[in-house]
């Protein structure tokens, strides 16, 4: 049974951000859309709820108010904006669950900004010690949210975090989204899938896949 859940989307107009937002408007799930163009986040609420009439969904202003009533976060900024809207929602985040979708890539796409031993999604724990810090979303493209059947096979979401109860909700965003959710381990599994959507923009950038693909485990 689909429990309602409110949803901060932080960067909600973003690439990104927009993919979530119309992904999980599928759900009885009340959205709080923030960007730092207000006027565009009224009007992706505005296109969401023609598309869905049912849904309850709002661009919010503030950062700060779309956390405080939220039940879970979902960062959809770049690496680099992660520490300062950490610092503007930590009083908010207490005891949230808040999705890291970020990848730590360098300009030239050819490694990443973190060292070997963190990731971004530990590095947002540590700014967040109160919340539940997941990674999520991270592996996939925008593209995939509208189309994540690829070439007749489901795409995978790998999911990565330190709580169990947490990890379990945002497995059920991932197949709201439409996707195969894959639970990787702890949150320190953050390290390989950020690393592994490194390499999925590589190979993208040298095949051309024209920024559709995604991951997939094929077993028996």
């Amino acid at each position: 049974m689909h429990v309602k859940q409110t949803i901060a989307i932080i960067g909600a107009t973003g690439n990104m951000g927009q993919a979530i937002a119309k992904s999980l408007a599928k759900e009885e799930n009340r959205l709080l859309l923030f960007s730092s163009n207000l006027q565009k986040a009224q009007l992706l609420a505005e296109e969401i709820k023609s598309n869905n009439a049912a849904v309850e969904v709002e661009g919010i202003a503030c950062p700060v108010d779309a956390s405080w009533e939220a039940d879970i976060i979902i960062l959809a900024v770049p690496y680099q904006a992660e520490a300062e809207t950490a610092k503007k929602i930590k009083d908010v985040a207490r005891q949230k669950i808040v999705i890291s979708i970020s990848n730590p890539l360098n300009a030239t796409y050819d490694g990443l900004v973190t060292s070997a031993d963190t990731s971004a999604a530990e590095e947002l724990q540590k700014l967040l010690p109160d919340s539940k810090v997941i990674k999520a979303f991270n592996t996939t493209y925008a593209a995939d949210f509208a189309q994540p059947v690829i070439d007749g096979k489901q795409t995978d979401a790998f999911i990565a975090g330190d709580h169990s109860s947490a990890v379990t909700v945002v497995e059920e965003l991932a197949r709201t989204a439409g996707f195969n959710p894959v639970i990787a381990g702890p949150l320190a599994v953050s390290r390989t899938l950020e690393n592994m959507q490194l390499l999925m923009i590589q190979l993208t950038m040298k095949y051309n896949y024209n920024w559709h693909a995604g991951w997939k485990i094929l077993h028996n």
